[in-house]
């Protein structure tokens, strides 16, 4: 039962977090820390000292509205940071501003699991033999995005269902093929481990009551130098209409993979 009523809390219950949201990034200032995104992380010159430096990576799994606060929120502070969107949660309006105001949107792309649910694929090996059709979903998809927003874009995140759970498989493997990643133009997939090599520490928001994995931000701050801080607006504040109409979605697909 307990469980149940955490996840009830964290969906419904819990009270807006926007205002601790803030105060991270108001501390992390006062610390001398940079704020900045994934994209403009890879671009700094590799033999430049950097200073103390958190890269703000946003997972937009559901909850636009939230996501357009947090934003606001960096606005108002001079942060950077990247904004990852679903093919369900894109909003061009939003990507836009994110882009004009020097912050970066891209693609949280899971086509593996969207093919897999598709085609009603559970052996990871079938699956595998058709990573080649799934690039290619890849492609068109990234293309269509660039298209509409009017840009090229750099760096893209994996998204993680519970598709891949089940198989076994992420959704970036497809992007072991150099020749995907060439046609693309990607620079850089946000679990490559040649960029997370380059943090001395992965912070990744957590549903409450743990909130954040391995350690809270404000614990962090001053201690490590370098710092990617990975963040889902479905943490930081309910949205009852998107949550119920993501669990139920879920609830479907589980039921007719």
């Amino acid at each position: 039962m307990k469980p149940f009523l955490q996840r009830l809390y964290s969906d419904y219950l819990m009270p807006s977090r926007l205002n601790e949201y803030e105060d991270l990034l108001r501390s992390a200032a006062d610390k001398g820390y940079a704020q900045i995104s994934v994209r403009d992380f890879l671009r700094a010159p590799p033999a430049q000292p950097r200073p103390p430096t958190i890269v703000h990576r946003h997972d937009i799994d559901s909850n636009l509205r939230t996501a357009a606060r947090m934003f606001a929120r960096e606005v108002r502070r001079g942060v950077r940071s990247s904004f990852y969107f679903r093919l369900s949660t894109l909003d061009f309006g939003l990507m836009r501003e994110i882009e004009d105001y020097g912050s970066e949107a891209s693609y949280h792309f899971e086509e593996v699991a969207a093919f897999a649910k598709r085609h009603h694929l559970r052996d990871p090996q079938e699956v595998r033999r058709h990573f080649g059709a799934i690039g290619s979903e890849f492609a068109a998809n990234l293309l269509r995005i660039e298209d509409r927003l009017g840009m090229k874009l750099s760096t893209v995140a994996s998204h993680g269902d519970f598709a891949n759970r089940r198989l076994g498989i992420i959704n970036h493997e497809i992007l072991a093929d150099p020749a995907l990643r060439a046609r693309c133009g990607i620079a850089c997939e946000a679990y490559d481990a040649r960029l997370l090599r380059q943090f001395d520490l992965y912070i990744s928001d957590r549903p409450p009551p743990q909130l954040y994995h391995p350690l809270a931000p404000a614990a962090a701050l001053g201690r490590y130098h370098s710092i990617c801080l990975l963040t889902h607006p479905l943490q930081w504040e309910t949205n009852w209409y998107d949550t119920t109409k993501c669990n139920l979605r879920r609830l479907a697909e589980g039921l007719t993979w």
